[in-house]
């Protein structure tokens, strides 16, 4: 027998309202596994690479905690100096890095806050590594695209080259319990596939954390994630970086710095590149 409309429409409100309780009520218990800091790395931006008479590549980091390098105790564990000596490995050309991101952001943050203090710096290159707020924070996939698209376009008319790390799969991240993980992982790769459409609309490249990362992460847990089981590890930040480095080195210096930066570094692997870092000029 067939159950009248009322009835039905009833059940199925219940049973949303049941599930939304739930995942409630696992995000909250989330929260309190994962915790709050307000500890910042120091500041990575400065020179990379040898003294040279050749100018400098000027690359800018802009984002949200995988971004900044959240949970490192020093400047040359984060991304933001990883990819200054790496890129400079590979160009053999001094880079100069400055880094926007920002702990937290969601991408209209970067387009509403970050992108607005680049001020006369003129990026050759830009990378951005944003989308885990949006999707904590329930922000729709296409409100959250179509800002990064915005984010891609407002660089490209400054005369930079840009590579953009899509959101990485939050489905390896133990401390959301499920269903609320499975739910988290959808929404993330959701994101990442449009982020990966908006990014190459508008002239930038997209590198796919979640593909390239998502399984070494699920395996090696202990290994690649922090204190907080939330954000990366030292371990876990040079595996992002080596993703990206490939990518932003053909950006800017073509297939044969691609192949070098590929050779350089590869995932699952500790690298270190005997380059030093020097204060950016003022």
């Amino acid at each position: 027998m067939r159950r009248p409309p009322v009835i039905a429409a009833a059940a199925a409100l219940g049973g949303s309202l049941a599930t939304y309780g739930v995942l409630f009520g696992e995000a909250q218990l989330a929260r309190r596994a994962i915790g709050v800091t307000e500890a910042r790395p120091p500041s990575a931006d400065g020179l990379y690479g040898p003294d040279s008479p050749v100018e400098p590549l000027r690359l800018l980091v802009l984002g949200d905690s995988a971004a900044v390098g959240y949970g490192m105790d020093r400047a040359e564990q984060t991304p933001p100096a990883m990819l200054g000596m790496g890129l400079a490995h590979v160009l053999d050309r001094p880079v100069e890095v400055r880094s926007l991101a920002v702990v937290g952001a969601r991408t209209a943050d970067v387009l509403d806050e970050q992108i607005p203090r680049i001020g006369d710096y003129s990026p050759e290159v830009t990378v951005i590594v944003v989308g885990t707020n949006d999707v904590t924070h329930q922000v729709p996939v296409r409100v959250s695209a179509r800002q990064l698209e915005r984010v891609v376009e407002e660089l490209v008319a400054l005369g930079s080259e840009v590579v953009v790390g899509t959101t990485p799969d939050l489905g390896t991240v133990r401390p959301i319990k499920q269903p609320l993980r499975a739910w988290a992982q959808k929404l993330s790769r959701d994101l990442a596939r449009r982020q990966s459409v908006a990014v190459t609309a508008a002239g930038g490249r997209a590198v796919s954390l979640a593909s390239l990362l998502g399984d070494l992460f699920r395996e090696r847990y202990d290994v690649m994630f922090g204190v907080d089981r939330f954000h990366p590890s030292e371990a876990g930040y040079a595996n992002m970086v080596s993703v990206l480095l490939p990518a932003v080195a053909a950006s800017v210096g073509g297939r044969e710095a691609h192949a070098t930066a590929r050779d350089l570094v590869k995932p699952s692997r500790r690298w270190h590149l005997p380059l030093r870092r020097r204060p950016a000029p003022a």
